[in-house]
C-alpha cells in the first residue's frame, strides 16, 4: 500500500508504527484509524469538503452484494461435479468446503479489524510484509495478483454473456459483436465509484440466478421422473477429474477476493460477521439443494452450466433469459473492486479520493474501460477458456479464499500459537486453510494443465455461434 498522507497530515504508516510502538513498550495499544479519504472520514480540519461517501452499507446490503458476486456463474457448474464425484462426497465436500470459507472469512474479518485500513490483499500483503521489510514486494504481489484474477472473471462473464445471446437469439449475430454489446453494457454499470448502487440491484442479481435456478429444477423434475436416471452414491474415478472437481467447489466459493473492499464501505464495521453469515448460509444451502436436485432428476449426463439441463429449447431460452442479471450483476461487482484498486493506487493521499473531480472522473473511467477491454481480449482469445479459469482460479482463488486467511492470522498471532487450548485449536485450523490452499493451487495447477492439453478447444476470435445446446 503507498502510504496514504491526507492534507492534514494524517499519515497510515505513522499509525501503524505508533500502534506498533505502543505494543512493543508495553502501553496500551492504539490501532490506526480508516484512511480519511472515505467520506464520512472526510477531512479532519475541514479543508476539503467529501463528495463521495464510501461507507454506505448495511449489513444486509453487504450481503445481498456478496450473493451477487458469489452465487452466480459457479453454481452451474455444482451439480456435474455432483454428477462426477458421486452423492455423497459431493455433498460433504460442498459442506466441508462450505465451512472452511466460512471460517477463512471471519478470519479476513478479524484481520481488518487490527488494520481498519485494509481495501484489499494488497494491503494485508503490505501490512505483513512490512514486519519483514517487504512490504511493498507484499502489496504488489498480492494486489495484482487479486487485480488479474478479477479480471479473468469479468472475461467469464462476458463469454457467459455471448453464449446466453447467441441461445436467446440462435446466433442471430456474429459472437464478437454480442461480445462488444456485453463489453459497453458492463461498462455503463460500472461507472459509479462506490457499491451504494450495487447494493440495490444486488437483489436483482440474486433473484435472477434463484429463479432460473428454481426453474431448472422444476423442468426437470417435470421431465424426468425420480427412478428414470442412474443415481450413483458414490464414483470410482480417475485422480484429475476427481480434482478438478474439487477445484470448481472451491471456484464456488471464491468471492473472498472482493471481501476486504466490501469491508470498507460498510457503515459499520463490526457488522462483518452477520454480513458473511447471510453470504455462506444462504449460498452452502443453495449449492447443496441445487446440486443435488437436479443430478437426482437429470442423472450422470448432467450438463455444464447446468441452465442447459431444460428438456426443451423453449425452456432453456426462458432460463437463460432469467438469468442475464446475475450474468452482468456480478460481473460488475469484480469489475469495481479491480478498478477501485487501480484508482486507489494512482490516487492514493489525494483529494480525487473523496471529491468529484474532473481528473478523478475521467481516471475511474479510463480505468473501468480499460479492464473491461482487457476482459474482453481475454474472453474472445482463449479458445478453451472454461479449462484456463480452472488454471488462474487453481492459481489465484485457492489462496484469497483459503491459504492467504490462513497466513493472517499466523501473522497476527505469531508467538502465541500455543498459549492457550484456543489458541492451539485456532492455529490447526488456519494451518489446515493453509494447506488447503497450497494443495488447491498446486494439484490444480497441475489438473487444470493436465485437461487443458487433452482439449481441441474452439477457434479464437470466430463468429461462430457458441450457443448453450
Amino acid at each position: 500500500m503507498a502510504s496514504n498522507t491526507g492534507p492534514d497530515g494524517f499519515s497510515e504508516k505513522k499509525l501503524y508504527d505508533d500502534a506498533q510502538h505502543s505494543a512493543e513498550t508495553g502501553s496500551v495499544r492504539v490501532e490506526p484509524a480508516p484512511v480519511p479519504y472515505s467520506a464520512d472520514e472526510g477531512e479532519k480540519d475541514g479543508s476539503v469538503e467529501a463528495d463521495i461517501n464510501y461507507h454506505t452499507l448495511t449489513w444486509w446490503q453487504a450481503g445481498v452484494v456478496m450473493i451477487a458476486e458469489t452465487v452466480s456463474l459457479g453454481i452451474l457448474s455444482l451439480p456435474a461435479v455432483v454428477a462426477n464425484l458421486g452423492l455423497a462426497p459431493g455433498i460433504v465436500l460442498l459442506i466441508v468446503m462450505g465451512i472452511l470459507s466460512t471460517y477463512s472469512g471471519l478470519v479476513m474479518g478479524e484481520f481488518r479489524k487490527k488494520h481498519p485500513w485494509v481495501q484489499s490483499f494488497g494491503d494485508a500483503g503490505e501490512v505483513m510484509g512490512r514486519s519483514i521489510g517487504m512490504g511493498k514486494l507484499f502489496q504488489e504481489l498480492f494486489g495484482w495478483a487479486q487485480t488479474i484474477f478479477q479480471i479473468f472473471v469479468m472475461g467469464s462473464h462476458i463469454l457467459t454473456w455471448t453464449i446466453c445471446l447467441n441461445t436467446l437469439t440462435n446466433s442471430a449475430a456474429c459472437t464478437i459483436i454480442w461480445g462488444v454489446v456485453g463489453l459497453v453494457i458492463f461498462w455503463v454499470l460500472n461507472t459509479p465509484r462506490t457499491l451504494r448502487a450495487a447494493g440495490y440491484y444486488s437483489f436483482a442479481s440474486f433473484a435472477s440466478i434463484f429463479t432460473a435456478v428454481m426453474v431448472t429444477m422444476i423442468d426437470v423434475g417435470i421431465e424426468k421422473p425420480v427412478g428414470s436416471t442412474a443415481i450413483e452414491v458414490s464414483r470410482q474415478i480417475g485422480f484429475t477429474s476427481a480434482f478438478l472437481s474439487v477445484t470448481n467447489i472451491g471456484v464456488a466459493f471464491s468471492g473472498h477476493s472482493c471481501f476486504f473492499s466490501v469491508m470498507s464501505e460498510f457503515k459499520q464495521p463490526n457488522d462483518w460477521p452477520k454480513a458473511l453469515m447471510l453470504l455462506q448460509v444462504c449460498d452452502t444451502l443453495l449449492y447443496v439443494v441445487t446440486s443435488v436436485v437436479i443430478y437426482v432428476y437429470v442423472g450422470p449426463n448432467v450438463p455444464s452450466p447446468a441452465l442447459s439441463a431444460a428438456g426443451s429449447p423453449v425452456v432453456r431460452k426462458i432460463i437463460w433469459g432469467l438469468a442475464i442479471p446475475t450474468i452482468v450483476i456480478a460481473g460488475v461487482i469484480y469489475g469495481h473492486v479491480a478498478a477501485k484498486y487501480i484508482f486507489v493506487r494512482v490516487f492514493a493521499g489525494t483529494k480525487h479520493l473523496a471529491k468529484r473531480t474532473t481528473l478523478g472522473v475521467v481516471v475511474w473511467l479510463g480505468i473501468t474501460a480499460g479492464i473491461w477491454s482487457v476482459a474482453w481480449i481475454i474472453s474472445q482469445s482463449i479458445p478453451v477458456f472454461s479449462n484456463l479459469l480452472g488454471l488462474v482460479c487453481a492459481l489465484f482463488a485457492s489462496w484469497f479464499s483459503y491459504g492467504i486467511p490462513g497466513m493472517l492470522w499466523l501473522w497476527m498471532y505469531y508467538g502465541e500459537w500455543f498459549s492457550s487450548r484456543r489458541r492451539i485449536a485456532q492455529f490447526a485450523a488456519n494451518s489446515v486453510l493453509l494447506l488447503v490452499g497450497l494443495l488447491l493451487c498446486a494439484l490444480g495447477l497441475w489438473c487444470s494443465g493436465e485437461a487443458i492439453a487433452h482439449d481441441s478447444g474452439t477457434d479464437p476470435w470466430s463468429c461462430k455461434s457458441n450457443a448453450a445446446q
